[in-house]
């Protein structure tokens, strides 16, 4: 592994609070699990159809995934349907890639481990950019690649933190991927990710981190009730706006964090 290698402190032993299913949990879980392979093996099927399928109907198909999970969905604000545009949001959970697709269809930045996951893994390999975090200099290619997309008039989804936090903690934002946005002259949106209970408390139930599985997590989320995903869309940042890479990643971090104790910048709250 390399030394530049982004990584979190949070652990699902340390940060998740979870409890064992009850039987109908365990069914209930079945019965999400099912509906949410079910929509992606429908997603695989028709991904070859690429740009022919409309945007509002990716954006109704990620959000069918995220509710059959047994998430609720609240989104605020509006991206930009047309023209190069470059997502960006803190990272908490595997839901996160429907949620952002939800927000505006987009080709995902990927670790190249996500080729293996089962089910979803051949479909983020019909349109996403796989990046090698274990070799550095690749990282140039990747940018370039990024930059090509925007400058065609995509929506690249990225999660800048390059890992995964457990949502009451959140990483600095990488800067080389704004590189990306600054080469191809186009905006920059920060969309901040929040999981609450009913209560209008954070939870990290929906976290995939540490050393969890994809199943494990997974699992945790399709036996869990009463869960809410809150995604807020910010202002978009306009080209040309910030000098460099640094100040822009700054700014577009600023966007995702939020005032108020679920949201200690870099510091981890168990």
């Amino acid at each position: 592994m390399s030394v530049w290698l982004p990584s979190a402190p949070c652990t699902s032993r340390a940060c998740v609070a979870a409890s064992g299913p009850s039987a109908v949990a365990v069914a209930r879980g079945v019965l999400r699990l099912t509906a949410v392979v079910g929509l992606i093996l429908a997603g695989i099927v028709v991904s070859p159809l690429g740009g022919r399928i409309p945007a509002a109907l990716v954006r109704r198909w990620c959000r069918w995934i995220v509710r059959s999970a047994g998430v609720r969905l609240r989104i605020t604000g509006d991206a930009a349907s047309t023209g190069g545009l470059l997502l960006v949001a803190n990272h908490i959970s595997w839901l996160d890639i429907p949620l952002l697709a939800a927000v505006r269809p987009a080709r995902m930045l990927a670790k190249k481990e996500i080729r293996d996951w089962p089910v979803a893994g051949p479909l983020a390999a019909r349109g996403a950019v796989f990046i090698d975090r274990d070799r550095l200099r690749a990282l140039p290619d990747t940018v370039a690649l990024l930059a090509d997309a925007l400058r065609s008039g995509a929506a690249v989804g990225v999660f800048p933190e390059g890992s995964t936090w457990c949502g009451r903690a959140q990483g600095r934002f990488r800067r080389a991927v704004f590189q990306a946005a600054l080469d191809a002259g186009v905006p920059v949106q920060p969309v901040r990710i929040r999981y609450r209970l009913t209560d209008g408390s954070a939870t990290t139930l929906p976290a995939f981190i540490g050393d969890d599985s994809l199943l494990t997590s997974v699992w945790r989320v399709v036996t869990t009730r009463h869960v809410t995903a809150e995604v807020d869309v910010h202002p978009p940042i306009a080209p040309l706006s910030h000098p460099d890479r640094r100040t822009l990643a700054r700014a577009a971090e600023h966007g995702t964090v939020g005032g108020g104790p679920d949201w200690t910048h870099a510091t981890l709250v168990a």
